[in-house]
């Protein structure tokens, strides 16, 4: 079972915020809120057998650096919930897993914490984690309105390494308390990456990142983005399953809405921008397929919150030590000694793949 949260603070509210966090989590856990039709494409890539690999098991190292921290693995457990006292359980248990496996951990949207300090509880996991790459969250529409130092305050409540600043728009347009007014948004990423004394990571949620916003995020000074690219969970359709009737139905028709991951990464990579590529990875080679696409980190979110609620800590253990079995496995049989060698490892390109990577 889930690592017992800890106590809530008297008066911590249950309303707003709270309860669409709740949404959230009993929607991942439960719902049918994969992409319906639209593949990551991450299964277009298939990397060349070697049969003489020329090493051992022993010698095939998984380690990589990423934004300043040693992982024992190229993994994030990525950013999944905050600010709902179920959400602290959450935090601990995966955490306290990163921790044990050397990945890192992405906390959820910090907004509850930054609307009401008292829900600061729900997000601190550094006591069971302490040398984790840990990573903060808020929403580049909340960032646009919040001052810079308060931004830096609510990273430093948390000890996170860096903020992970979501891009999410075709989410917020099913909410029906979401945001509409999305300007301003590039002129915040540049004022966060020149007056933050940390790193900013643009984090897409869901629908992937174009060449064109890209080209944005570069011009912004961004020089690491994590991209949830379509043909994982589909955010909208998280908000279809909550939103009334008239926005059900345009939810229905955009679930699929989005540029699948293995594109998107290639697209971040090409630009030679560090690359966590979330979205739709499940296993090692998921993870090895993107790595060989340019990417530093696979991230995972959904399949481990499934786990863990199925299956408890033991079940989430079993799945990441199996994952990073598969990831050495194919690294052995690709020839690749190192992640730095992975991703130039050979590979064969599917024609529909190809077809987006050539925009």
């Amino acid at each position: 079972m889930p690592a017992r949260a800890p106590e809530p603070p008297s008066g911590t509210p249950s309303a707003g915020i709270a309860a669409r966090k709740a949404d959230h989590l009993d929607l991942c856990e439960s719902g049918d809120v994969g992409f319906r039709s639209t593949s990551t494409l991450l299964e277009g890539v298939t990397l060349l057998h070697q049969s003489l690999p020329e090493l051992c098991t022993d010698e095939v190292s998984t380690a990589a650096e990423l934004l300043g921290r040693q992982l024992r693995a190229p993994v994030i457990i990525a950013a999944m919930t905050g600010g709902h006292e179920r959400a602290a359980g959450i935090n601990r248990s995966l955490a306290m897993l990163a921790q044990e496996h050397g990945l890192g951990f992405g906390l959820g949207s910090q907004r509850a914490m930054q609307r009401d300090p008292g829900m600061d509880w729900t997000y601190r996991v550094r006591e069971w984690a302490p040398d984790i790459l840990l990573l903060g969250n808020i929403g580049v529409v909340q960032a646009r309105e919040t001052r810079t130092k308060e931004l830096e305050a609510l990273v430093r409540d948390v000890g996170a390494d860096a903020l992970c600043v979501h891009l999410n728009p075709a989410m917020e347009l099913i909410q029906s308390d979401g945001d509409r007014d999305f300007r301003g948004c590039v002129q915040t990423l540049e004022r966060l990456c020149n007056e933050l004394p940390f790193p900013i990571v643009a984090k897409e949620t869901g629908n992937g990142l174009s060449p064109q916003t890209i080209e944005k995020l570069l011009g912004a000074g961004v020089r690491c983005v994590d991209t949830s690219g379509a043909g994982g969970t589909s955010w909208v359709g998280v908000e279809t399953l909550r939103a009334d009737e008239r926005r059900r139905s345009m939810g229905d028709r955009l679930w699929d809405w989005g540029i699948p991951t293995a594109a998107s990464v290639h697209y971040a990579t090409r630009a030679s921008l560090t690359t966590i590529a979330t979205g739709g990875l499940r296993s090692g080679l998921d993870v090895a397929r993107a790595i060989s696409l340019g990417a530093h980190a696979g991230g995972i979110a959904r399949p481990l919150l499934q786990t863990l609620s199925r299956s408890g800590e033991d079940g989430v253990r079993t799945y990441l030590d199996d994952l990073v079995h598969e990831l050495r496995s194919v690294m052995l049989l690709t020839g690749s000694r190192t992640i730095e060698a992975l991703r130039h490892a050979p590979r064969v390109i599917s024609s529909e793949l190809e077809r987006w990577l050539s925009v």
